[in-house]
């Protein structure tokens, strides 16, 4: 399998935890009248998960291949 595909699922699957992170259920628990460090806990949930979801792309799109690249146009 080569690169571009494995990166391809990896970013399906972070798609996939996205819709998981931002969904009804899970904003429910976190819709509460409390602060945590002065925040109000859904707003601290928001972009935490966002910044998590943003780094993994990063993480994913950096991701080098197992072999150098060689220009075969010589």
């Amino acid at each position: 399998m080569t690169r571009d595909k494995i990166n391809g699922r990896r970013l399906v699957g972070l798609f996939l935890l996205g819709l998981l992170l931002f969904n009804y259920p899970l904003l429910h628990l976190f819709n509460r009248p409390m602060l945590a460090f002065g925040i109000p806990v859904l707003y601290l949930y928001l972009f935490t998960a966002w910044s998590l979801i943003i780094f993994l792309i990063l993480m994913i799109s950096r991701s080098k291949p197992d072999t150098p690249f060689t220009d075969h146009s010589e």
